[in-house]
């Protein structure tokens, strides 16, 4: 996030047609780590950019990647991490483990961690992130979304929201059995119920099959 272009936020502030949406890939946050990866950053930056960026656009869902077993990453860096994803509350993020490539800065490290702590320090990651994708998704029951019906599949429709990518992000499910919609098409959903990376809902201007 070094030099990121605040410019570019106030232009989404006035484009209703701009996704309310960034990736902004951190890879991590313990100041030891940054500066071992030559992110040119520290963790005050970054939360001072993520939070200011939330104050100009209230609404706006960041997604970010992390890499956990980073050379050299101590239970404290990984801690450290830990404790600002609960506190940052990402709308989207993912995380992956480090992996020990020739011809990259890294390389000449010494790769310490192990596979099986690297796997686990993911998993830590995700399930608090998964703990804060269901709280982020509660907010939007009763709500309505413009969804892009991608699918069907089984008895649901599936559709995706302005902050989802196909395939990997949560996914917006219609009843097939109650509702005609047409795929590739943009409809409004009101959603009636959530999970940690689903969302159910009910298309507010079709009519329901056998009507």
């Amino acid at each position: 996030p070094t030099g990121f272009p605040m410019d570019v936020i106030e232009i989404m502030k006035k484009e209703s047609k701009i996704c309310n949406y960034l990736d902004i890939p951190l890879q991590h946050i313990s100041d030891p780590i940054l500066k071992s990866m030559r992110r040119g950053t520290t963790q005050k930056k970054t939360t001072d950019l993520i939070n200011n960026i939330r104050k100009i656009l209230p609404e706006i869902a960041i997604r970010t990647t992390l890499i956990v077993g980073y050379p050299g990453e101590t239970d404290d860096d990984f801690e450290t991490l830990k404790q600002w994803v609960k506190a940052m509350k990402f709308e989207r993020l993912g995380c992956f483990t480090y992996s020990h490539e020739e011809n990259t800065n890294a390389y000449k490290l010494d790769d310490n961690v192990s596979q099986q702590i690297k796997q686990e320090r993911a998993n830590d990651i995700m399930k608090i992130q998964s703990e804060i994708s269901w709280e982020h998704n509660q907010k939007k029951v009763g709500k309505s979304l413009r969804c892009v019906i991608d699918r069907k599949k089984g008895d649901y429709y599936i559709g995706r929201t302005e902050i989802d990518s196909p395939d990997v992000d949560n996914e917006v499910l219609i009843d097939a059995k109650k509702y005609y919609l047409k795929l590739g098409d943009f409809t409004d959903v009101e959603i009636k119920d959530a999970t940690d990376f689903d969302l159910y809902g009910i298309p507010t201007k079709t009519n329901p099959l056998g009507d």
